[in-house]
């Protein structure tokens, strides 16, 4: 009896989001709009690793004869890269230690709040929010570049992680300042 091919869909547990464009889709380049974002998995992240590297196997059993032919697994391109190697870990230090992959989806994807709710609030869908999101891997063969990538299917956002990219929360903000009990101050006098 023949061992059944693991599967290309991945849920990914507990991953942090950047370069966040699910709320609305982006174009990039010249290129058709789409909603996408940046996984960042932590490289001690065994078990999501494990699932990825399962499921780009999947892809490459799949498609050994057919858009992959010819070339070997160790050989593709895949959208699983090192952070450390390929980004600016000093202007970024949240990439520092991760591993990463950009994700799109022509199709918008489901988003849910950590209630399991359907969201579309930037209160639960932003760059360093983290998430549990599904993904599927695929073969692909274009220009001569043959490699196995994912397409992005849903996310389950986990309600926390600070903003990344520059934007604060108003709590963080203004957590310095105490609120004064003094009824008697008009505006005139706090200005």
């Amino acid at each position: 009896m023949m061992s059944k091919p693991s599967s290309t869909k991945v849920i990914l547990q507990n991953v942090r989001l950047s370069f966040v464009a699910l709320l609305e889709p982006k174009a990039f380049e010249g290129q058709a709009e789409k909603y996408s974002c940046m996984i960042l998995i932590p490289k001690d992240d065994k078990k999501n690793l494990a699932k990825i590297e399962r499921a780009i196997d999947a892809a490459f059993e799949t498609e050994k004869n057919g858009k992959l032919k010819g070339i070997k697994r160790d050989r593709l391109k895949v959208t699983l890269r090192d952070a450390d190697e390929e980004l600016d870990i000093e202007s970024n230090p949240e990439f520092e230690n991760h591993m990463f992959m950009n994700v799109n989806s022509v199709q918008k994807p489901g988003l849910l709040n950590k209630y399991k709710q359907k969201t579309d609030s930037q209160e639960d869908i932003y760059s360093g929010v983290y998430a549990h999101v599904s993904v599927n891997f695929y073969a692909f063969n274009m220009a001569g570049n043959k490699g196995v990538t994912a397409g992005l299917n849903n996310v389950l956002s986990l309600g926390h992680g600070d903003y990344l990219g520059g934007r604060a929360s108003a709590e963080s903000d203004f957590d310095e300042f105490e609120v004064e009990e003094d009824d008697s101050a008009e505006l005139g006098d706090l200005i």
